[in-house]
């Protein structure tokens, strides 16, 4: 007995002894990041993670603009193929939207229609449309315009808000979501996200090469948020939210209370249907319900490669899958929002996990959605 309390007694002292060396550190994130993770039963990120950050709201109107049911809406079951990557992979919505009217809609486990879930990476599209929108507002100059006009640390160096939204930056940034050290992870549970991003220096030279950094779209969100002198959810609500006539509030997760910073990399929640509006924006050239948006000639620009042979434009995944231009908002856990103009299409998947292979930097199971789509509709 006196050596098991002895035992105990090492023990607590050597946790006590990590957590002081970890604020001591600059590491107490991690702590956070065990609290939001393991703490809860999980062993990574996880799509109704909100509740245990400090939340921005995006207030939606006062109208709400109904997606139209298809005249043969959930008329056809899922394919075999499709229903057994929904169950493997724990799809939890998937959306068919054809001709602007939903043709095919189903949601799993205890969600509904009107869950909400994180977005993950899809925020990165969805402040590329603030980045958009704030040039149209003439908040921003263009996409040309230096990120040193509004942050002087960045003097001397030549990236532009362009570079920042089309993956371009040259940022110091090693994108890494396994290591809890990984600036990734700090940037997902610090509660000083500006300073984390302030520490990053251009090491490479920017506007010449695709990498995917979320450090980039985070310091895109700043830039918005200095050049507007609004709050992300705020201008997110009034740019989108509401003339888009979104059906509920969403929430945009925050580094802690005290900075509200937003992050801008992720962490949207919200739910199928209004997420699968920004496809319907994007397909439509910024127009909604004849109201020019967002300019034609941005949305052009953001769903086209900025450099050729990679899959990414500005905030957008891009794709020839079959021969169309497809463009898509992405995030890690395969959240999308696919988008087929050509054919009229917006697919929309949430779940839990991706397929972990890959095929022209696209998760195998993307294509899936599509495939089944199309057999679905008789396509």
């Amino acid at each position: 007995m006196k050596f098991i309390k002895k035992l105990l007694k090492w023990l607590i002292g050597i946790i006590g002894a990590l957590v002081i060396a970890s604020y001591i550190f600059d590491y107490d994130y991690i702590l956070k990041g065990i609290r939001v993770v393991y703490f809860t039963g999980h062993t990574t990120a996880y799509i109704d993670d909100y509740p245990h950050f400090e939340n921005d709201t995006i207030k939606k109107g006062s109208t709400t603009d109904k997606w139209p049911l298809h005249k043969n809406y959930n008329s056809v079951n899922a394919t075999q193929r499709l229903a057994d990557t929904n169950k493997e992979l724990g799809t939890i919505a998937y959306l068919i939207i054809k001709n602007d009217s939903i043709y095919y809609e189903n949601y799993a486990e205890n969600y509904s229609v009107d869950s909400k879930t994180n977005s993950f990476s899809m925020a990165k599209s969805i402040t590329t449309s603030l980045l958009g929108k704030a040039i149209m507002d003439g908040y921003i100059k263009s996409l040309d315009q230096p990120i040193s006009d509004f942050y002087p640390q960045y003097k001397g160096t030549k990236t532009t808000v362009g570079d920042l939204s089309s993956m371009a930056s040259g940022l110091d940034w090693v994108e890494s979501y396994t290591s809890p050290f990984s600036i990734t992870a700090r940037a997902n549970y610090d509660d000083d996200l500006a300073e984390t991003i302030l520490n990053q220096k251009v090491i490479k030279t920017p506007g010449k090469d695709f990498e995917y950094l979320s450090g980039s779209t985070q310091l895109l969100g700043m830039v918005i948020k200095k050049a507007t002198g609004k709050q992300l959810a705020d201008y997110l609500s009034e740019s989108f939210w509401q003339p888009l006539g979104a059906k509920s509030d969403a929430l945009w997760q925050l580094d802690d209370d005290k900075n509200k910073l937003a992050k801008a990399f992720c962490c949207i929640s919200s739910n199928a249907r209004d997420f699968a509006r920004f496809g319907k924006l994007y397909k439509d050239h910024g127009k909604w319900n004849g109201k020019q948006i967002l300019d034609s000639t941005f949305v052009n620009t953001a769903t086209q490669s900025r450099f050729s042979g990679q899959p990414y434009g500005y905030g957008f995944w891009i794709s020839d899958y079959n021969g169309k231009h497809t463009f898509a908002m992405r995030g890690i856990l395969g959240q999308y929002v696919i988008v087929i103009p050509e054919d009229n299409l917006i697919i929309v998947r949430l779940g839990h996990h991706r397929s972990t292979e890959t095929l022209n930097s696209f998760p195998l199971d993307f294509y899936v959605y599509i495939d089944e789509a199309y057999e679905m509709m008789g396509e």
